[in-house]
C-alpha cells in the first residue's frame, strides 16, 4: 500500500498557489513541494490540520492510500 498525496488538487480547486498555502501555514515552499510530489516520508498532525484549515477540507481529501499496482500506474 502506498500514500497519494492529492494536494496540488486542492489547491487547484481553491485556486491557491503553493507559495500562498506556504505563508499561510508556516511552511517552506520546498517542504510542500516534496509533499506534494508524494516524496515525504512523514506529515506532521499540526502540519496536515493546518493545511486542513487552510485549504477548508478533511485530511482524507488530501491524503488516499492506495495499492502498490495503482500507484506504479500513476
Amino acid at each position: 500500500m502506498a500514500i497519494v498525496v492529492h494536494l496540488d488538487v486542492m489547491l487547484a480547486k481553491r485556486k491557491m498557489q503553493l507559495k500562498e498555502l506556504s505563508e499561510i501555514v508556516g511552511i517552506s515552499v520546498v517542504n510542500l513541494s516534496i509533499l506534494k510530489k508524494s516524496k515525504g516520508k512523514a506529515i506532521r498532525f499540526s502540519t496536515l490540520n493546518a493545511i486542513c484549515m487552510a485549504l477548508d477540507c478533511q485530511p482524507g481529501d488530501i491524503l488516499e492510500c492506495v495499492s502498490d499496482e495503482k500507484h506504479t500506474q500513476q
